[in-house]
This record gives structure tokens, C-alpha cells and sequence, in this order.
């Protein structure tokens, strides 16, 4: 038998067309029991591709499914229209970038722009739903830039405040410096690739120990425009390490035994001995000679080894280089050490597009990754830079800008999840999954390892959170609707768009 199955396609659309096959299947269950279908919405900016016709093509059997078995299936098209993705695609056709460029174009005007390629590609979709055979309804769709759909935002975001479930707070975040705002933790597990980075090691000299006046700590980094922010030098209380005289430079050094591979190319060729063991908490409180001086002054008491259990045995020098304000377990390590807390945050010397500041005027300007071979460049005459190589290694990249990920210290609403974690594992139970594993592995292991969700942006184009703050935030309003923000404000006129202008 011979088809034409291009052909046998056209044909099915027109009889379906003819009939109006969905809206009578829709008429003739209308007084059956409802089936709530949530599907979630695709951006209009781009042109459909082979994931959203897998997915709309088994998003489709269900709500069929459930038609032909007498209930009433309301299939609403929606269409994502806010955040990063239409914010990025502005961003490349004017050549702008970060606050400062979005401020001096104008919000109101940036917005519009924005506004006006959300549904760009709307009709290349509605082609492509239709000609798939998906029965959904295109004309009554739903788009997350209305103003009723932002308003309902507002009251679920507002439920959520009242429980006590939103706060501020202060964390490492991923951080894109491409888009210039922090990602979700999800969102920076979306894109990681293999990349290529600085490995060094530097030497730390140790201060007023007697007995070690010419013996320097040991760390490793692939950060090195971390470096500048410097606070402390973290060791497992532990673990073993070993100081060894170097008779090349005449210097002893502490290392983990590991950290021999890294420090020499042959270890067992090397010109050193060992001329001491010790484990870590016989180091902490030590002082060291800070890397750069730009905080000594705001920092004098730091500049000391700490001890935490987060240092891995056999993972570089064992002695990790902290900078509280670019990595969480730094962070978390120096408020466990007393040095730093909700009154006194780290320097953290880098902008919104991942510039260094002018705290640190040597490299003021510099993005971080261009920051890297500066100052590897001004550390090799102090003696101080013993080993640089490369390394070859997982890392997280923007998903939408496809950019290098930093971690950077943010201020930044957040959303409580982790005290519903185990609320939410009892109610996977009774779900039906298919297939299974999903539910067994992925999703559990998923929600197991959840975290609280930070849900603001630096952002411009989107559903601005309802929050009214003092500047000390001693008092926070959050606002549940329109009528709610009239009645506060004493605005008695219409509102119809409640972006940001």
C-alpha cells in the first residue's frame, strides 16, 4: 500500500477544521467533571525545535485521554513573556548591558522594547501546533505579562509571606555576569561543559610562629581574580600535613602529602625532604602574610587559618584559600570562625557585570576572567606564585547566555524550602509517575537536596515582587493585589500595567 503521509496530514486538518473538532469535543463534554491540565508555557522569541514537539506531542495524549473519557478538558495555550530570555535578546540589539546602560535608556522605554518581541514568532507556532495535530485553544491563550495574571503572582506570592515563608538574606549565588543577576541553584545546573582554567599554587608566609619564620602555607586555586578578596586559609583540624624543606629555594612549605604532585613534576626526583608532621588544628590561628593589602586595614583580624570539615583529604594543598564573598563554604566557614556575620559582610570587590571595583585599582575594570592573567602576571616577581598550570574541568556555564558562571555574594529574596522537604516527599507518594524511575530516582533525589529558591532578579522586564522596604528593611509591606496597592498608596486611578517604569 502506498500514502502519502504529507498529504493524509493536510487532509486529517481540514476534516478537523471542517468539524470543528476541538471545540465540539469541548461543547460535548461541558457538563462532564473537569480535568485540570498544568502545562508549563514556552517563550515566543524563538522558533519551535524538536523538544517542544516531543513534549507538546505527549502533552497532548493526556488531556485526549481524558475527552474521550467524558471529562471536560480545558486546554489554554499560554505563553512565557517575562525574564532573562527577552531581557537578553534587548540586550544584543541595542549593545547594552547592566543597570547603569538600562537606567540611562530608561526602564519604560527598555520595557517596551521588551514588550514588543515577546510574541514575535507567535504565528510560526500556531502553524506548528496545529500542523503536529495538538488540539489547543491558540485564541483564548494566556500570557504571564498580563496584568491579571501578574496580579495573581502577587496574591500567591503574598500567601506565602503572610506563613512567614519569604526572607532576605545575604548568599553566595550563582552569578551570571553576562545577564548581570544571579541564577536560581536550578537554573546553574543547566548548562555545565567542559572548560579550561588557571591551577596555581601560592604561598602564604606564616607570621609570628616561632620557629617557622621561613616556612609559608600552601593553597591551590583555579580562581586566581579571587584572590585580592583573600580573608583566611581554611585546613581539616584533622587531617595530616607535612612541612618540607625545599633546598632548591630554601623555604619550608606546608602541604598534605598530596599536594607533593601538584608542588614538583616528580615528587620522588624533587630536591626536598620532610622535616615535620602536624595536623590542622595545631595550624588554626595561625598568621599569614596576606596575598594583596587592599583589606588589611577593614580586616586585620583576619589573615589566619580557620578550621573547617569541608576540606577533602587528597583535594589540592589541603589548605584552601577562602574568600568569604565568592564561595558559600568560605562564607559559611568564617561565620562558624566569629569573623563574619550579619554586621560584618566580606568585601566583595566585583560589580554586576563581573568587573572588579575600584577597591582593588590595580585591576578596577578588569572582568574576573581577564583579571586571572593580570595579577598571576604581577604575583610572579614577589615569589609568592610557585606553581601555574591549567586544568581541564567540569564547570557551570549560563544557560542562556552560554557564559561562565562566578559565585558571587548577593543580596536576594528567597522563597523557604527547605522546611517542606519532607512534606513534599510524603505527597510523591500516592503520585502515579511514569515512568517510575522519575519518581524513585530523579525527582526524590531532587527534591531531597532542595533548597530555599531565590526568586528575585536584577532584572527590569518581569513581575516585580510586591515588597515595600524601609531602608534598614525594620519594615516590610508585601502587597496581595491592585486594590490592595490603591488602598495603601492612595492612588484612586486606573492600573493597567503594573511593570516596572
Amino acid at each position: 500500500m502506498s500514502i502519502n503521509f504529507p498529504n493524509s496530514e493536510e487532509e486529517t486538518l481540514r476534516f478537523w477544521k471542517d468539524i470543528d473538532a476541538f471545540q465540539t469535543q469541548l461543547r460535548l463534554t461541558e457538563n462532564g467533571p473537569g480535568f485540570s491540565f498544568y502545562d508549563g508555557p514556552p517563550f515566543a522569541t524563538g522558533l519551535p525545535h524538536y523538544g517542544h514537539l516531543l513534549t507538546s506531542t505527549i502533552k497532548d495524549i493526556i488531556p485526549r485521554y481524558w475527552s474521550m473519557k467524558g471529562y471536560h478538558v480545558v486546554r489554554r495555550f499560554g505563553w512565557d513573556t517575562h525574564g532573562l530570555p527577552i531581557e537578553y535578546e534587548i540586550d544584543k540589539k541595542l549593545g547594552v548591558s547592566g543597570r547603569d546602560a538600562v537606567l540611562k535608556f530608561g526602564i519604560e522605554r527598555y520595557n517596551a522594547e521588551c514588550k514588543d518581541i515577546v510574541m514575535r514568532y507567535s504565528s510560526e507556532w500556531r502553524q506548528t501546533v496545529d500542523r503536529i495535530g495538538r488540539w489547543v485553544d491558540m485564541d483564548n491563550d494566556y500570557k504571564s505579562m498580563d496584568t491579571p495574571f501578574m496580579e495573581t503572582c502577587w496574591w500567591a506570592f503574598k500567601q506565602l509571606f503572610d506563613k512567614d515563608q519569604v526572607y532576605r538574606a545575604y548568599q553566595i549565588m550563582p552569578y551570571s555576569t553576562a545577564l548581570c543577576t544571579p541564577l536560581s541553584h536550578m537554573e546553574a545546573k543547566e548548562n555545565k561543559k567542559m572548560t579550561q582554567d588557571p591551577a596555581v599554587l601560592v604561598a602564604c608566609p606564616v607570621l609570628g610562629v616561632q620557629g617557622r619564620e621561613n616556612t609559608s602555607l600552601i593553597i591551590y586555586t583555579t580562581t586566581p581574580w579571587t584572590l585580592p578578596s583573600n580573608l583566611f586559609i581554611a585546613v581539616h583540624p584533622n587531617f595530616e600535613y607535612i612541612e618540607i624543606f625545599d633546598e632548591v629555594s630554601g623555604k619550608q612549605y606546608i602541604t598534605m602529602e598530596s599536594g607533593l604532585s601538584m608542588l614538583y613534576k616528580d615528587p620522588n626526583k624533587a630536591k626536598h625532604r620532610v622535616v615535620g608532621k602536624l595536623t590542622g588544628k595545631d595550624m588554626v590561628g595561625w598568621k599569614y602574610e596576606p596575598i594583596f593589602k587592599y583589606f588589611v586595614e577593614s580586616f586585620s583580624d583576619c589573615f589566619q587559618v580557620v578550621a573547617t570539615s569541608y576540606v577533602e583529604e587528597g583535594e589540592g594543598t589541603g589548605l584552601v584559600h577562602q574568600a568569604p564573598a565568592f564561595g558559600q563554604e568560605d562564607y559559611d566557614a568564617a561565620v562558624a570562625a566569629g569573623f563574619i556575620g550579619p554586621r560584618r559582610i566580606p568585601q566583595c570587590p566585583v560589580d554586576e557585570k563581573g568587573c572588579l571595583t575600584a577597591e582593588v585599582p590595580e585591576y578596577a575594570g578588569m572582568h574576573v576572567k581577564v583579571a586571572d592573567k593580570a595579577i598571576l602576571k604581577d604575583l610572579r616577581p614577589t615569589g609568592r606564585l610557585l606553581v601555574e598550570s591549567q586544568i581541564t574541568h567540569s564547570y557551570k556555564f549560563c544557560y542562556r547566555s552560554d557564559t561562565q558562571l562566578i559565585r558571587k555574594a548577593v543580596s536576594s529574596w528567597f522563597i523557604k524550602v527547605d522546611n517542606s522537604v519532607p512534606e513534599l516527599l510524603q505527597n510523591l507518594e500516592p503520585i502515579s509517575w511514569v515512568t517510575s524511575s522519575i519518581k524513585d530516582k530523579r525527582f526524590r533525589n531532587w527534591i531531597a537536596s532542595a533548597r530555599d529558591w531565590n526568586v528575585s532578579r536584577n532584572r527590569y522586564w518581569g513581575n516585580p515582587l510586591p515588597l515595600w522596604a524601609s531602608d534598614d528593611y525594620e519594615e516590610i509591606v508585601c502587597i496581595g493585589s491592585i486594590q490592595e496597592l490603591k488602598a495603601l498608596s492612595g492612588y484612586t486611578g486606573e492600573i493597567d500595567d503594573i511593570h516596572r517604569d
